[in-house]
């Protein structure tokens, strides 16, 4: 039924003369449409100039063989990079004439992403060009997704999947959260009980097998990502959210009982940072990305033992931190002296605005949407900001008011909100567009446990958080976005993805979950 409704849907749209060669996502800054078209085929002859455009030549040449091309047409695409074409990084211009199709950009970021928007172009189209140019470029520069693996792990060759759809999408930052409390996802060769230990179990099984990436795939998939322009920022979680850590090395561990126990680093300890500074070490070998994000939230709800041990008592009185809060905040400061000194830069969720860090050292991701104030305070304090408030871009929210398992606070995320903004908080921003970096949809996978879900509560949201990123606010048209999404929808079945189908929302089934359970309201 959905595929049935999905080509009614196309059949329509073709007859609709915007959606010719127009159907872009996301939607590009200017177009401008010529009489005429160009027919590309399997045999088409690709071109380029520079070694580097080369390389993307010899990519296209691949991809075309899998595209509803004709076998025995060929056609002229011709890839140009040049520097000094007055074209911004990531920027492109893309021109299709009767005789050719040009590429051109000034870095080969903007030449990839003219590339992307050609296959899209290709394989909507059946190879069929509507002559026209196209000039494109970001409205922000951090388009990202985060995937959270410490909860439950989704491997390999999944992640692969997920940055092809980022690369057609221009989205250009995969944030990967691998560690938390349910498990450490990531081999560390001088602590082998991270992932020994620390690797075993997940969000709904505590004994589940270990689970983690070695280096080598690390080093596979960072390869991977930098081919399709996408670099990959680590979160290495603390002082809060280290229970998988401080469980397989103790020795750092800030205490806690029952449920709570091991939730924090011990902050106290010289052991501590000297531990967590070796981790880098091996993290930044492996990850050439200039940040990495060191989490900093919800510490309040494991340091119980903070209140009650002798020694952290005295360390915040021998400071003079005031209170354990005034502690968390040394810990924050410390770490992140230790990344600058190593030649990077945090990032950490909106608590860290109050731990007094230089705004050179940390960047900051608002993430509580009912903490407005939080933002304000972040550009104020001169920080630069990522914006991936929970509502809309956290995508554990259910996007449709049926939905039974997933979280709600005052509301949920459907698709129209995601791709509304960040016209929700534009007047907290204005005056301060120079410090906002870009937006990011977030995905904590607590009750996503495997891949059907994960496809479900990621997609066609991605595909929103990408026009949002990407866009410029007078080119965005949510209606115009809804009409040409069936084409993106039906390459996503290409894939075998089971997205959500905001087109037939009821006939669309929920995927199970590890806990069935009502939505969890406001938590």
């Amino acid at each position: 039924m959905k595929k049935y409704l999905l080509s009614c849907l196309l059949c329509f749209f073709t007859l609709v003369p915007f959606y010719g060669q127009r159907v872009l996502f996301p939607t590009p800054s200017s177009y401008s449409q010529d009489k005429g078209n160009c027919n590309i085929g399997r045999l088409a002859n690709v071109s380029g100039t520079g070694n580097e455009a080369i390389q993307l030549v010899e990519s296209l040449k691949a991809e075309l063989q899998h595209l509803p091309l004709s076998a025995t047409e060929g056609g002229t695409i011709q890839f140009v990079l040049d520097e000094k074409n007055g074209l911004s990084e990531e920027a492109y211009q893309l021109t299709v004439t009767a005789e050719k199709v040009l590429l051109e950009a000034s870095t080969v970021s903007g030449l990839f992403h003219a590339k992307e928007a050609l296959l899209q172009m290709l394989r909507f189209g059946k190879g069929s060009l509507q002559c026209c140019r196209i000039q494109n470029h970001p409205r922000y520069a951090w388009r990202g997704f985060m995937l959270d693996e410490s909860r439950h792990f989704f491997g390999k060759e999944k992640v692969k999947q997920y940055l092809d759809l980022m690369a057609s999408l221009h989205l250009n930052v995969f944030h990967w959260h691998l560690t938390d409390e349910p498990g450490w996802r990531i081999e560390i060769k001088r602590f082998p009980k991270l992932t020994q230990e620390g690797a075993i179990g997940n969000w709904h099984d505590p004994k589940a097998p270990a689970a983690f990436y070695t280096q080598e795939d690390i080093k596979e998939i960072v390869a991977y990502a930098a081919e399709r322009q996408i670099m990959v920022v680590p979160e290495f979680d603390m002082p809060g959210h280290a229970t998988a850590v401080c469980r397989a090395y103790p020795e750092v561990s800030g205490g806690g009982e029952g449920r709570w126990a091991h939730f924090t680093f011990h902050p106290c300890k010289e052991e501590t940072y000297t531990f967590i500074s070796q981790i880098f070490d091996e993290l930044f070998a492996l990850f050439p990305s200039p940040y990495i994000h060191i989490g900093g939230d919800e510490v309040h709800y494991g340091n119980q033992s903070w209140f009650t041990d002798p020694e952290i008592q005295q360390f915040i009185q021998d400071k003079q931190l005031g209170n354990e809060t005034g502690l968390e905040h040394y810990f924050i400061r410390r770490i992140a002296d230790i990344v600058a000194s190593k030649g990077k830069t945090i990032i950490a969720w909106d608590e860290a605005i109050d731990a007094d860090v230089s705004p050179d050292k940390l960047i900051v991701m608002w993430w509580r949407h009912d903490r407005k104030h939080q933002l304000v305070k972040a550009l104020e304090n001169g920080y630069r900001v990522i914006m991936t408030p929970r509502r809309p871009f956290y995508g554990d929210f259910i996007q449709y008011g049926s939905h039974k398992v997933g979280r709600f606070w005052n509301g949920y995320n459907p698709i129209e909100d995601v791709y509304r903004f960040p016209s929700q908080v534009s007047n907290l921003t204005l005056g301060y567009e120079d410090q906002i970096l870009g937006l990011q949809f977030s995905l904590w996978t607590e009750r996503v446990a495997d891949n059907k879900r994960l496809d479900f509560m990621t997609f066609p949201r991605l595909i929103a958080t990408a026009e949002a990123g990407w866009t410029i606010e007078k080119k965005k048209d949510y209606s115009l976005f809804m009409q040409k999404l069936p084409y993106f929808l039906e390459l996503l079945d290409t894939y075998g993805i089971y997205y959500f189908n905001p087109f037939a929302p009821d006939t669309t089934p929920e995927p199970s979950a590890p806990e069935k359970e009502d939505v969890l309201q406001n938590g």
